[in-house]
């Protein structure tokens, strides 16, 4: 009887000991498991921070992806003076709305409030303009990827219509543009793109070659910098010719800050003043 029971006690030991086992197993097995999962969710998050076609004019050569909303938005003070006439422009709101409809395309809508003035002499003139620029709607597209010293390109289209804009700046015929935006990476800290291609509007038949060649660096992990050429060449018009510069502040993956000065090379631009900021809301 005493053998019985102790053949029996250890019967129930070893059957113990099994089952601390398997649950030590069971337990490693799972949070192995739900550690992986969380490194998946945390790779899965992690889509990189927010690329933005502002503050300079070369526009990004990616598209913002599959149902992601991104606003792009500012204001701006530019100002030419020429024989005691100065004009001064205020852009209040330099609204671009970017949708990606698919992974390679997206949309865009953008819009700016704008004023201008005139002073003479010192004097602001009465002939004050203000309102609505024409409406921008356009698609960009993602084209290549940057491989084997090739650069990332991207095809940008937009349309300007008429009735979008307020009477002071209603032109009379509809501007159209175009332009292939290209990137190169220098380093694992800087990039050069460019874009090249044309436009037709500001009331004029004639045809305009534009182009813009940036260079940028992160001077940090939240600040950057870029140093800008851009212009338009027109068919029977004499070329205008740009410079701009500017940083920028990431204050998250999904929100940066910029500002930026710059003037003309050409007459048209004694200074240029900017700030804004971009905004990306992704799927969750």
């Amino acid at each position: 009887m005493k053998l019985t029971n102790l053949k029996t006690q250890c019967h129930l030991d070893h059957q113990s000991t099994k089952q601390a086992g398997s649950r030590k197993v069971f337990l490693m097995l799972s949070l192995t498991l739900l550690t992986n999962i969380f490194l998946f969710a945390q790779e899965m998050e992690d889509v990189g921070a927010i690329v933005t076609d502002r503050p300079d004019a070369t526009e990004a050569s990616s598209t913002v992806g599959k149902g992601v909303l991104q606003l792009e938005t500012g204001g701006l003070y530019e100002s030419f003076e020429e024989n005691n006439l100065k004009s001064e422009t205020f852009t209040y709101n330099t609204m671009l709305v970017r949708y990606g409809i698919l992974d390679n395309l997206e949309l865009r809508l953008g819009w700016n409030f704008v004023e201008g003035t005139t002073k003479l002499n010192g004097n602001k003139l009465d002939n004050v303009i203000s309102g609505l620029s024409p409406l921008l709607l356009g698609v960009k597209i993602d084209i290549a990827e940057e491989k084997d010293g090739m650069p990332e390109i991207a095809l940008i289209g937009h349309v300007f219509p008429i009735f979008s804009a307020s009477a002071d700046f209603r032109p009379e015929t509809t501007a159209i543009d175009f332009r292939f935006s290209l990137s190169h990476t220098l380093s694992e800290k800087s990039s050069l793109g460019y874009n090249i291609g044309a436009q037709w509007g500001n009331d004029s038949p004639e045809m305009a070659a534009i182009y813009t060649l940036a260079y940028g660096c992160s001077l940090s992990d939240k600040f950057g910098f870029y140093a800008e050429l851009y212009g338009d060449l027109p068919e029977d018009s004499s070329a205008n010719h740009y410079w701009d510069a500017g940083f920028t502040y990431l204050a998250s993956k999904d929100l940066q800050f910029d500002i930026y000065a710059g003037t003309s090379i050409t007459d048209g631009q004694d200074l240029l003043l900017g700030m804004g900021l971009s905004y990306r809301m992704r799927k969750k």
